[in-house]
Formats: C-alpha cells, sequence, structure tokens
C-alpha cells in the first residue's frame, strides 16, 4: 500500500470528486447514472468514505455496467448489514471490539464483490481516496496498493467501523481530514470537475440544543467550511459543477439532532430523486 500527503503527477481532464456521507451515499448512485448517460466519461476519480466506494466501483469498471454494480451494491444484504444493523447487534459488536458499533466484513464483501482484489495502479480509471492517519495526525491520500483496503481505510467512521491497519499506520474516515475532496482534484490537474455532494451541505443548521448534538454540528460546520474555501479557490479556467441530490435526498435533522446514518429504507429513492436532478441539471450544463 503506498500512501503520501503531497502532490502527485498532473492528471488533466475532467475529474469526478465524491464526497461523504454515509447511507447519504446512494445520492451518488443517481449522479453517476445520470453522468454517464449524458456521455461524461472521467479521468480522475477522487473520493473520501462512502464517496471512496463509490468512487471505486466507477474507477474499477466499464461505463456500461457501472450503475448496475452500485445498485447491486446498495441494495445487497450486505448494505443493510453496514447501514442497518439493529442496536442488539451494534452493541454486541461494540462489546467485543471496545471501539466500534459495526463490523468492516459486510462494506469488505460488497465492494470485493464488485471490483475483486485489484490494485489501485491497475484500474482503468485513475483514482485516489483519503483517509485519516492516527499516528500522523494527517491527511493521507492512496493512489496505489490493494483498493479494497483503502476503500476500508477512507470509510473507517469513527465509532462505527474500527481504525483500519496498513503497514504500520492506523486509518480513520477520510471525511474528518477533506469530506468533499474538491481540491485534490484541482491540485491533480483537473480542468473540469463535477462534484457529488450527498445534499447535506443543503440541510440548514442550527445551534446544538441537546449533548449530543454538539459534535455532529461541529463537524458539519468543520466540513462545510473547507468545500466552501476549496471552492471559493478554484483557479480560473476550471471548470466545476455541483450535482443536485434532489428535494428531499438529504434529511431533515431529526428530533434528537442527528442525521440518521441507519435509514436504509429511503435508498432506491435517493437514487432516482438524485438520478433526475442531476440529468436535468446536465441537459443545459453539459
Amino acid at each position: 500500500m503506498t500512501a503520501g500527503t503531497g502532490g502527485a503527477a498532473k492528471a488533466g481532464g475532467t475529474a469526478v470528486v465524491l464526497g461523504g456521507g454515509g447511507v447519504l451515499g446512494a445520492v451518488q448512485v443517481g449522479q453517476i447514472a445520470a453522468l454517464l448517460n449524458a456521455g461524461v466519461r472521467p479521468d480522475l476519480v477522487v473520493g473520501t468514505s462512502v464517496g471512496a466506494l463509490n468512487g471505486a466501483v466507477l474507477a474499477a469498471s466499464d461505463p456500461t455496467e457501472v450503475a448496475e454494480r452500485l445498485e447491486t451494491v446498495w441494495r445487497s444484504p450486505d448494505a443493510a448489514a453496514v447501514f442497518g444493523t439493529g442496536p442488539v447487534a451494534r452493541l454486541r459488536e461494540l462489546a467485543r471490539t471496545g471501539t466500534a458499533a459495526h463490523s468492516p466484513e459486510p462494506l469488505r464483501r460488497a465492494l470485493a464483490a464488485q471490483v475483486g482484489d485489484r490494485l489501485i495502479e491497475d484500474l482503468p480509471v485513475r483514482f485516489q481516496c483519503c483517509a485519516a492517519s492516527i499516528e500522523d495526525a494527517a491527511e493521507v491520500w492512496f493512489d496505489r496498493g490493494p483498493l479494497v483496503e483503502a476503500v476500508l481505510a477512507s470509510s473507517a467512521v469513527p465509532g462505527l467501523l474500527p481504525p483500519v491497519q496498513l503497514d504500520d499506520r492506523h486509518y480513520l474516515d477520510g471525511g474528518l481530514v477533506n469530506s468533499i475532496p474538491l481540491g485534490r482534484a484541482v491540485e491533480l490537474g483537473a480542468r473540469r470537475v463535477f462534484v457529488l455532494q450527498v445534499g447535506r451541505i443543503d440541510t440548514p443548521l442550527r445551534p446544538p440544543r441537546r449533548p449530543w448534538e454538539v459534535a455532529m454540528v461541529a463537524f458539519e460546520i468543520t466540513r462545510r467550511h473547507r468545500f466552501a474555501r476549496d471552492l471559493a479557490e478554484v483557479p480560473d479556467g476550471v471548470e466545476v459543477h455541483v450535482l443536485p441530490a434532489g428535494v428531499g435526498a438529504a434529511p431533515r435533522w431529526d428530533s434528537r439532532g442527528t442525521l440518521r446514518y441507519r435509514d436504509v429504507a429511503g435508498i432506491h429513492q435517493r437514487i432516482e430523486t438524485a438520478r433526475q436532478a442531476s440529468a436535468e441539471y446536465l441537459e443545459t450544463a453539459v
């Protein structure tokens, strides 16, 4: 596994940037379908967390198979195990590990079923994903090595999935350091960028009212601030499109003040809502 914090050779062309968002990552399945139907073919794919999962399938698959493969992942029993496990199973896993409510094995199976044991450097489309290194307290980008392991590292949500050890380092979810990695695509030389965010940045925030809301609001401020800064700093000559998630794709904050990460019932609706909204956008934008 090769990872780094610095830049890389210029990619040029078209990039697809896929942000994090847990179960809301189903939105990206519809956005990707709309992109491919509009004739967009990426030269570079960069992703974080669930965006790394969806991006890996996009980068690894024939364009005619991507949508079907992604829908297979999201409709699989393994996806339900990742996002929809009940409280008893979560407590059992937390007691076993001491730090995580879910096992990473369902996610590993779901991704491996679609991409096999591929290496990142062997993919037909250039791919990178990021994770947060615990020992280095740094943003780390994986551009070589086993694809599945890199995606698991990028998707290791603190408290939900255990840290992933690769060589002598441990990694947590890339959303901690770069949730919507627009800046990485620009850094790598993309001239046209399609940002696939899951709708959370459009959900209004409110001051925290309960103890468990504090961390959620703080994280949302951090992720939105970085994306807004990266967007403002896009240089002249770089074309950026932020694809819509569609009305209602991202739920409002519920009565407990959290976006419900285990809500798998709306996956199909999120896919279709995002596909339609993105298709309408792309009719005039591309």
